[in-house]
């Protein structure tokens, strides 16, 4: 195995395997590290486990699980994989598990560069940019779970490591990697191992990525991993054609299932709604989960007969805010993702076969109830949200996809592409 991953969601996590697959990369998805032993032959492992805003102890033991199952498998190289808006709270999880698999890999520097520049996201003087605006000004400061309210990313992750923190600015990756070796050998020698690097560009990214492709950790997004492959293939230590894999099509009814409250979750809902039924769930006046998922799968059974169907706990942030003031943070978020995962393996149950999860906490949830912990992957692809297929039991595909990301008509557009396979 040349490489293995290990990401702080699903979402994130399948983006990163089709990533890889898109550059010609045997890469395996699994979503427990006891199932990294059936993954013999991959070039690639992707271990998503739904650890993002976990508890902390929880979180790293789920890394410290997911790195010894890759490195016993032989992993030469671990990449931690997290969100392009470095979703994380001043407690973690990003910082303890980073530090975790520093000691893993026995590794003096790690680096960080959540860069994604076709969705706006750059890093430059080691504060976050989303679009033309740090990210403390974006909609991101109204996340109900890790909102974003410093944009400083050396500050970000200093409180969540007893580690020193360091900064390799973008006047020394626009000088190239050499330039970028040297600043990060004076971090190791400084006894900094963590260094959070600016990228505002491809061009950024394929400087950080000639440096760290063969480093023993990196971290960031799905973005820069993209970048290794190529040098791996330079360096002869990839092999194959570089072509990607072909998914099978996936007939049967399509639903979409939606727990994020990103603003472009609920601008693509809306879109949706043009033309296909959408069933919006009020979790202020949600009381009773069995009752409500019984009257949403009579609902929904009936709509699927004339096309896709959605159904959304999705909601503006002062909702979610009233919400959460009643319940609390975990109990809110636990309310939606239990109507969510129940009503996918329902409407499994009931012939669906086509299913796209928007929110990464959602995904987790979904995928844990109907019991599918490997996905075959199809490569990234616009608009930016991966296709994947469990042959378990009937074929059944899935998109899990980033609550911030996707073109306003994504997922019309994908429940497509499921159904015609490619």
């Amino acid at each position: 195995m040349l490489w293995g991953a290990l990401a702080d969601d699903l979402t994130g996590g399948l983006e990163l395997a089709a990533a890889m697959a898109a550059e010609g990369v045997d890469t395996a998805f699994v979503t427990d590290a006891a199932d990294v032993r059936h993954c013999e032959g991959a070039q690639a492992v992707v271990v998503a486990q739904k650890t993002r805003v976990a508890p902390v102890e929880e979180a790293v033991c789920a890394f410290g699980a997911g790195a010894e199952a890759l490195l016993a498998t032989g992993a030469q190289r671990l990449f931690f994989k997290y969100c392009a808006t470095f979703d994380s709270t001043d407690r973690g999880n990003i910082g303890p598990c980073a530090d975790l698999l520093l000691e893993r890999t026995r590794a003096s520097l790690t680096a960080y560069c959540p860069t994604f520049p076709d969705y706006g996201r750059a890093v430059f003087q080691g504060h976050l940019f989303a679009g033309d605006r740090l990210i403390s000004e974006s909609p991101k400061r109204f996340d109900p779970l890790t909102p974003m309210t410093d944009p400083d990313l050396v500050r970000v992750l200093q409180r969540q490591t007893p580690r020193r923190v360091g900064l390799i600015p973008h006047e020394v990756v626009r000088d190239g990697a050499a330039a970028v070796r040297r600043r990060a050998d004076e971090l190791a020698a400084a006894g900094t191992p963590h260094a959070i690097v600016d990228a505002i560009c491809r061009a950024d990214l394929d400087v950080v990525a000639e440096v760290t492709a063969d480093w023993p950790l990196m971290t960031g997004n799905a973005t820069i991993a993209a970048c290794f492959p190529a040098r791996w293939r330079e360096r002869g230590a990839l092999s194959g054609d570089g072509r990607p894999v072909r998914l099978p099509a996936v007939a049967g009814p399509g639903v979409v299932l939606a727990g994020s409250c990103a603003e472009r979750t609920i601008a693509q809902l809306r879109h949706f709604g043009e033309r296909h039924p959408v069933l919006w769930v009020d979790l202020e006046t949600l009381d009773d989960v069995d009752a409500a998922v019984g009257e949403l799968m009579e609902r929904a059974t009936r709509a699927m007969r004339n096309g896709p169907v959605a159904i959304a706990t999705s909601a503006a942030p002062e909702a979610v805010q009233r919400v959460q003031q009643r319940l609390g943070i975990a109990k809110a978020a636990g309310l939606a993702e239990r109507l969510l995962g129940e009503l996918a393996q329902r409407l499994w149950d009931a012939g669906a076969r086509r299913f796209l999860v928007a929110g990464g906490e959602t995904a987790g949830a979904v995928l844990q109830r109907m019991g599918v912990t490997r996905l075959a992957v199809g490569p990234f692809a616009a608009p930016y949200m991966p296709v994947a297929v469990c042959d378990d039991r009937a074929p059944t595909a899935f998109c899990l996809k980033s609550g911030k990301l996707g073109a306003e008509d994504a997922f019309e557009t994908v429940l497509d592409r499921m159904h015609q396979g490619g």
